[in-house]
């Protein structure tokens, strides 16, 4: 398809007689064949002028990118961009690990899924507390399924259960595409004391920066 306004010296504008019109006449726009053909591989002119054309082309590139937005943009699907990690072997410690991550800022993550900017309130650029105003603006969309994960046989060291919820968690988000979050409980003393690990998780299964759960928890 090609339009003669988009290159003006390829565009002819030729002025007819008119009783229909006010002025007399009527200004009709057409295509140089001999400098269209220059750089045109295709040239479908319309005597009658290309507003008519523009508008049709212009309605079907509408039509066209409405059609991508929903084929990329479900209901309720939230358009997070996951950020890829660069594993290596052997695993480094959880410290190690949690400082070579740099963390997507929380509001950010925020506009992700769907928060508006009064119901998020910001600590730093890696936390945020979500207002109770979201459960009622969001109360017609369907519920979620509950995994808990849990051990039978704690002991003072703990079992790893940060860890395994944090790798679901990343396995149905990341590698599967659901909507998906993980709630930790608030950490206990352990790790101030030296005693166990604290609620972050381990390895490539953890929480970041570790120190700011572990240590600097937002308080309740």
């Amino acid at each position: 398809m090609f339009w003669g306004y988009h290159f003006p010296p390829v565009c002819s504008y030729l002025s007819f007689t008119d009783n229909t019109k006010a002025s007399g006449k009527r200004v009709v726009g057409d295509v140089a064949y001999a400098s269209a053909k220059e750089r045109a591989a295709y040239i479908t002119p319309v005597p009658g002028g290309v507003g008519p054309m523009t508008v049709a082309m212009l309605m079907q590139s509408t039509v066209e990118s409405a059609q991508r937005f929903l084929e990329n943009h479900q209901p309720g699907k939230w358009n997070i961009q996951y950020r890829l990690l660069t594993p290596v072997t052997p695993v480094p410690s959880d410290i190690e690990v949690s400082r070579s991550c740099t963390p997507k800022p929380i509001g950010e993550l925020a506009r992700e899924i769907g928060l508006i900017s009064d119901e998020v309130e910001l600590y730093g650029q890696c936390k945020a507390k979500i207002s109770l105003s979201t459960l009622k603006r969001l109360k017609d969309q369907p519920d979620g399924k509950y995994i808990v994960v849990t051990g039978i046989t704690p002991t003072p060291l703990g079992e790893g259960k940060s860890t395994t919820a944090i790798g679901l968690v990343q396995a149905l988000g990341a590698h599967l595409g659901q909507n998906t979050f993980a709630c930790v409980r608030q950490p206990s003393q352990g790790p101030t004391f030296g005693i166990k690990g604290g609620a972050a998780g381990g390895g490539y299964s953890q929480v970041v920066p570790m120190e700011e759960v572990n240590f600097k928890f937002i308080p309740l």
